[in-house]
Order: structure tokens, then sequence, then C-alpha cells
């Protein structure tokens, strides 16, 4: 026993010593009972320990991040963004990171109208990459560690300032590359990739037909094509982008909006070529199956002829299917040709699958082979006019969305141009009316001398 122990254990006995020499005590008549007086007391109680303790608020509590929520299928507004509020705790096997870029898709297009299967049902964050810092290691993480930069593969959830993932989709980001590149490289690179060597055993000599060439995953499948001796590229793109795309390695790029690419292929390569990676869908699918020669391969990985407009659009929806390529493995057989799907979306499940090809191409990049190219980027606030860019086919490379807060002079501007949109659908809507009005005012022009020869017959009629 201590020696701070020992009085506390003594003053029990002092005053069981007073109590027992303390004289006895008339008793005394008990006060008049009045109306609850412990509740006040217990009430005053509570209020002064109020008063005196300090109200207690953790990490948790005070814990928030910005993230993008799509919070139902339709237009660029649909994707909001919001303030999610308490600490995400962490499983056995995850890190959570401190996003800095993320990469948007055109499956993220898809996706905001409900046509990308892979996304949960709204409310949900979008994006499937993103790079960052980590920030926290849950249990059995073992080779990552806070402060790591890292990039990230995911079905969805990255559009956001924190993330919490499974430590097996993240990669080391290598020395040199930025943040935007690392967000611009997983989707598209290993998709690429997979596609030109897993599936098309792209070798020299061989010649390759890469749609939307000036695309994310036009230009890594553009690069990828260059690690092989000999392969002539074509690929399509409107005429503005062509001298950037020729740059890349396009060896015969072709607008698509002016001339039959089909024709363009076949009066350069007569026998068809030997690759042809397919994100279009519908009728162009059947072109890109004709266009093969024989041992020639069909990698189809998308039906981007759904997506027009801002919102789904039913007719657009109904021709692709309508269109729909199919064959019987009899003409495959007699063809010799072969037809595969890609959909990276599916193979979430195969990690040492993917890890292995994200190694490959994390080697490339080191030896200088391939390099994201960006477009431009936006903060979350933009993720409207991001997209709108991406869906309008006006973007060389990629589209990337910053977490950095946006300034606030960027702020007034933002404002000042939805002011202005908004200002615009006002006139566009009256003049509209406008229009409208005009064409009741001149058929009613056209109408009264019709009625004013009606009314000259009418005596006519009953003079006879």
């Amino acid at each position: 026993m201590s020696g701070e122990d020992a009085p506390a254990q003594q003053q029990p006995n002092a005053v069981d010593q007073k109590q027992e020499t303390k004289p006895a005590e008339e008793p005394k008549p008990e006060p008049p009972k009045t109306d609850s007086p412990t509740t006040a007391d217990a009430t005053a109680a509570t209020a002064d320990a109020a008063a005196t303790t300090p109200a207690t608020t953790t990490e948790e509590d005070t814990f928030s991040y910005r993230a993008l929520v799509l919070t139902g299928y339709g237009g660029y507004d649909k994707v909001k963004l919001q303030v999610k509020k308490g600490k995400p705790v962490l499983k056995a096997g995850e890190l959570m990171v401190r996003v800095k870029a993320c990469g948007l898709n055109f499956a993220d297009l898809m996706a905001r109208q409900g046509l990308y299967d892979r996304l949960p049902s709204p409310p949900v964050t979008p994006g499937m990459e993103c790079s960052g810092v980590v920030e926290a290691v849950g249990e059995e993480v073992t080779d990552r560690k806070v402060g790591d930069k890292v990039m990230v593969l995911s079905r969805s959830g990255l559009w956001q300032e924190v993330a919490v993932v499974p430590a097996t989709h993240t990669f080391l980001i290598p020395e040199g590359m930025s943040f935007e590149e690392a967000a611009a490289l997983p989707v598209n690179y290993i998709t690429a990739y997979m596609m030109l060597f897993d599936f098309g055993n792209l070798r020299p000599n061989q010649s390759v037909l890469i749609h939307a060439a000036a695309g994310g995953v036009g230009i890594a499948a553009t690069q990828l094509c260059k690690t092989v001796k000999e392969v002539t590229v074509f690929g399509t793109a409107s005429a503005s982008k062509h001298e950037t795309i020729s740059q890349g390695g396009v060896t015969h790029p072709i607008d698509y909006r002016t001339k039959d690419y089909v024709e363009e292929v076949r009066k350069i390569s007569p026998k068809g070529l030997d690759i042809v990676l397919d994100p279009l869908g519908g009728s162009d699918t059947h072109k890109a199956y004709n266009l093969l020669k024989p041992m020639g391969k069909l990698i189809t990985y998308g039906t981007s002829n759904m997506l027009a407009g801002q919102k789904k659009n039913l007719l657009a929806v109904a021709k692709n299917w309508y269109h729909q390529f199919s064959i019987h493995t009899l003409s495959l057989i007699q063809g010799n040709k072969s037809v595969c799907g890609f959909h990276l979306g599916y193979l979430d499940g195969e990690t040492e699958l993917i890890n292995q090809t994200m190694n490959i191409v994390l080697d490339l990049y080191k030896q200088d082979k391939i390099k994201p190219h960006i477009d431009s980027t936006w903060h979350l606030e933009q993720v409207g006019d991001a997209m709108r860019k991406m869906q309008e086919r006006n973007n060389i490379g990629k589209v990337i969305l910053t977490t950095e807060p946006m300034p606030e002079e960027e702020k007034k501007e933002e404002a000042k141009k939805e002011d202005k949109k908004e200002e615009k659908k006002k006139e566009d809507k009256k003049k509209e009316e406008k229009k409208k009005d005009d064409g009741k005012k001149e058929e009613k022009k056209k109408e009264e001398p019709k009625k004013e020869e009606e009314k000259k017959e009418e005596p006519k009629k009953e003079e006879k």
C-alpha cells in the first residue's frame, strides 16, 4: 500500500468514531412537503453540470469531405457536389486515400443516363479511377503505408476527396508521375493493353483500326501499337484532331464525319485489317467484322452509339439494339475470324490478372514508351462542363477532375456563367413562344381572307 492510499483508508474510521460519541438529539419535526423538490434540484444540478463540463467532440464528429453524387438518371445536373460527414471506418485489408485527381471515362457518361450496369443505383458516387495519398491503413495491410502515393482502380465511388478502397486495388505511383497522369492511367491503358495483346496478339507488320483515336483509350492504344515494330494504325477522329493523333502515331487518320471510314480503309488496305477495336456498337460492329482479313480479330468493348444527348435517347438505344451484331459459329469457322468482347468493369474480381497488366503498363511508362495525354483538368464544381466536353467529343486525351477547391474568383466566374446560361434559356424560351405566337398570327392572317370569301359567298348561295 502506498502512502497516498493510507489516509483514505483511515477516514471512514474517524467518521464512525464521531458518530458513536455524538450525543443523542431529539427528533425534529419534518418540513412541509413541496411539489417535486427533487425534480427541481435534479434540473438545477444538470444545468450546473452542463455549464461546468466542456462539450467533447471527436475527430469522427468533425471529419467531413466533399463528394460528387449521382442523384438520379438524366442530364449533367444530376451529378451534384455534396458534403459527407463522419470519418470512414476501415475494414481489414483496406486503405483510406486522400484523393487528388479523378479520371472521367465514357462509362461514367453512360452511367449518368442509366446505361451502365456496373454502377449501383442512385444516390451513388461514381468514379472508377483516381490518384492520391494514403492517409490511413487498415489491419492486415503490409505493402502500403501512410504517405504512399497511389493510383486506384475500382467499380465506383472514387469521385470524392476521401475514398476507402481495398489495398489490392491500389498501385504505387512511379517517381516523376503527376497525380493527373496517375488518374489518367488505369482504365485506359489496362483496357488498351489487354485488348491489343491478350486478345489481339498484336505482332509486327500488322494493321489496326482504332475508333475515337483522340480519346483516352484511343491515345493509349496508339502508343501501345508503337511499342511493336511496323504496325499500321488507322484512326477515326474529326478533322481538327488529325494533326495531334498523327503526331501521336496514327498512320492514317480518317474524318468519320465527312468520309466513309470503310471505303478509306479499303483504299489503303484492300485485304482488310488484322485487328479492329470497336467501342461503337450497332451497325459499326457489322462494318468492323467485314473489315477483317482472314485470321483477323474484332474486339468490341462498348456501345457509345447509344449515347445521344444529355438524357437517355430511347431511339438511339433501340436503333443500337436493332442493329446488334450476332454471328453463327459456322460463319466464324468459314471466315477464319474471331470476335472478342472486353469489359474491364467485369474483371474487378481478377486482381492477379489486373496487377500483372498494370505492372507491364507501369514498366512501359518508366521506359518512356507511353505517357497519358491530359486534355483538361476541372474542379469538382465543374463536373457538368467536364462531362459535356467529353460527351460532345471535344476532348483530345483524358479529362481529369481535381479535388483542389475552386478559388473564390473562379467560383464567381462560374456563378456568372450559370446566370448567363439561365438567361439564355429564358431568352430561348421567349423566342420559342414568340415563334409560336407569330405562327398562330400568320395562320389567322391566312384564314381571314378565306373567311371574307366565305362571307361574300353566303348571300350568293341564299339568292340561288
